[in-house]
């Protein structure tokens, strides 16, 4: 394409809508002006949204959105609010059917930070915020003077609340990285993933990704650093790095396929699952679900992260998010055990209940409901310490390995570390024509 095919050019307002191209791909471009009204959103911008957001939907197009904007326009009225809404209403049936992609390049408030949630991706630069309540509101209802950047600033967005997936310098840089992701996602719902040329071989060995394991089990490392080894070229694009760390997503690929990379990392909170790492990988799931990205999860997790606080704040409805994404996925879904897999966190990392497709371990794996030391606590705790010790070596030997889960068929192969690659590539290529219908309903009601 050499022009931009401009959409609804004679409407006035802050939003502009146009069939151009991010990153030598065709997609819907809407942006938010914030030069007109600081990108408030009038009746007409608002319709336009709505507009760019159908023309996605009926062209089977990407949306990709530059966004600032202070909100609905006071001068407007209740219109404003009606404009908001049709475009929301548009972008919620968009959702699962074409990627939606967003750059936050200033304040963005109200309404049009709402639609933030509804992205599969969002990107914020240095110079973006977003909330829905503002500083003047707070402090009017609560009290609290804070600024905006602290509020909802991009270092706010990022590390706590998981709306960014990444914060870049500027608008360049965030279409760029946008265009990145979208190149390891198809068009819309009913296409595949793009191809990548490589020139790397799918059967390369790896003795590398085992060399990162450290001599004691407690011991921690960089889980990256094995999926660098397994992917193409070693080039990984991390999304949601600052938010939730315990847990990886990152988009990749193998065998020129891009995959999406589902890791608990063990520097942070030992890989155990918390609740900000069920909302993380239950999103990323979904989205590699939704627009048929194949699945390679990476476990090493000593469960999920104790405490009151977690509890309260609800880490079973959280918890079962996780459980849901992956209990409802259809696209190929290949899993390697590296090291613990204890209890429901083992179940909940795409193990074979979970309707894993091939699920493959390290001789290193460890797959029980708890380790050594804490069982032989609790089966004997009347025991003294020499007793304890004999059986906490006993049920490493016996019960910690792999070869106890393959014999009942939970583990599809034990394999040498340095074969992952290509048993990993094996397996999707193997799944390719994967196809997989779920029971016919509305949808379903897990928890959101």
């Amino acid at each position: 394409m050499t022009s931009p095919l401009v959409l609804a050019a004679g409407v006035p307002g802050s939003v502009s809508a146009a069939i151009a191209e991010v990153g030598r791909r065709t997609v819907v471009l809407v942006n938010i002006d914030p030069t007109t009204r600081r990108g408030a959103l009038d009746a007409d911008a608002g319709a336009t949204l709505a507009l760019a957001a159908e023309a996605a939907l009926d062209a089977r197009l990407p949306l990709v959105g530059v966004v600032t904007s202070s909100g609905a326009d006071v001068h407007a009225g209740v219109a404003a609010l009606h404009g908001w809404g049709t475009a929301a209403r548009s972008f919620a049936r968009c959702s699962g059917v074409v990627p939606i992609l967003l750059a936050v390049t200033g304040p963005t408030l109200s309404g049009p930070a709402l639609l933030l949630g509804m992205a599969d991706i969002v990107v914020m630069t240095e110079a973006s915020s977003a909330y829905v309540v503002g500083p003047g509101a707070v402090a009017s209802f609560t009290g609290e003077q804070v600024a905006p950047d602290d509020l909802g600033g991009p270092s706010v967005h990022a590390a706590q609340t998981g709306v960014a997936a990444a914060v870049v310098d500027d608008e360049e840089q965030a279409l760029e990285l946008l265009a990145s992701v979208l190149a390891h996602l198809p068009d819309h719902v009913d296409a595949d993933p793009p191809s990548w040329p490589t020139a790397d071989p799918v059967d390369r060995l790896t003795p590398e990704a085992a060399a990162v394991l450290p001599a004691t089990a407690s011991g921690s490392y960089d889980v990256l650093d094995v999926a660098r080894a397994l992917v193409d070229e070693g080039e990984v694009l991390e999304l949601w790095g600052a938010w939730a760390p315990n847990l990886v997503t990152s988009l990749a690929t193998v065998g020129g396929r891009p995959v999406g990379i589902v890791a608990n990392q063990p520097l942070a909170l030992a890989g155990s699952i918390d609740i900000p790492a069920s909302q993380k990988g239950a999103r990323f799931v979904g989205l590699c679900d939704a627009f048929n990205v194949p699945l390679v999860t990476l476990v090493d997790t000593s469960g999920f992260f104790p405490g009151k606080d977690r509890e309260w704040r609800g880490m079973i409805r959280h918890g079962a998010q996780l459980v849901g994404a992956y209990a409802r996925a259809t696209v190929p879904r290949v899993c390697v055990v590296l090291r613990k897999a204890y209890g429901g966190a083992y179940i909940v990392m795409d193990s074979k209940t979970m309707g894993n497709d091939v699920c493959l371990a390290w001789p290193s794996a460890e797959l029980a409901v708890m380790g050594a030391r804490q069982a032989a606590g609790i089966l004997h705790r009347r025991d003294g310490p020499e007793v304890r010790a004999a059986k906490e070596a006993e049920y490493n030997t016996t019960l910690l390995n792999p070869w106890k889960a393959a014999e009942r068929g939970y583990v599809d192969a034990v394999i040498d570390p340095a074969d992952t690659r290509r048993a990993v590539a094996g397996a999707l290529e193997m799944l390719r024509t994967k196809r997989e219908q779920l029971p016919r309903r509305s949808h379903d009601n897990l928890p959101l």
